[in-house]
């Protein structure tokens, strides 16, 4: 059985099987737990995120591992009908671009967080996925971001 590691939009971490169902592991990260405590400057300022797979300023000294990050937001039933609106009279939904927003700078928080863990300084080929699932009325945008943890260190 394969699990899938879910990161809602309150930064509550969980998993689903592949019925969908979620499920208990112990793994899971309680609701206001350490991750939110990470300040982000620090992230930034230790963790280098790129879409980049060759550093011209940088030697990799090692890779570590593929790392991703889930990140699963719903679209509420207001949200979605103004999106509509906008959609049938031109113009941009900001509802949708806010939560498109947000949802990107989650998973790329929790990319760094990821090679933090891992030792790594570095994620390089960093990608965004982005899908929407929808259906009974509900709108749920899933977001996932994948790169290479490594570490780098700066070229002489």
């Amino acid at each position: 059985m394969g699990l899938k590691r879910i990161t809602a939009s309150d930064g509550e971490v969980y998993f689903i099987n592949d019925k969908g169902e979620r499920v208990k592991t112990g793994m899971e990260v309680p609701k206001g737990g350490e991750r939110k405590n990470i300040d982000n400057n620090k992230l930034k300022e230790n963790v280098l995120l790129t879409t980049e797979t060759i550093l011209y300023d940088y030697n990799i000294e090692k890779r570590v591992d593929v790392i991703t990050a889930e990140c699963v937001f719903g679209m509420n039933i207001f949200k979605d009908i103004f999106a509509g609106l906008s959609d049938a009279f031109g113009g941009r939904s900001q509802t949708t671009q806010n939560t498109l927003r947000q949802a990107r700078e989650t998973v790329l928080r929790e990319l760094r967080i990821e090679a933090l863990n891992l030792g790594a300084n570095a994620v390089i080929g960093v990608d965004l996925d982005y899908s929407e699932f929808s259906g009974q009325g509900k709108s749920m945008l899933f977001l996932v971001a994948s790169g290479t943890a490594v570490i780098i260190k700066k070229k002489n």
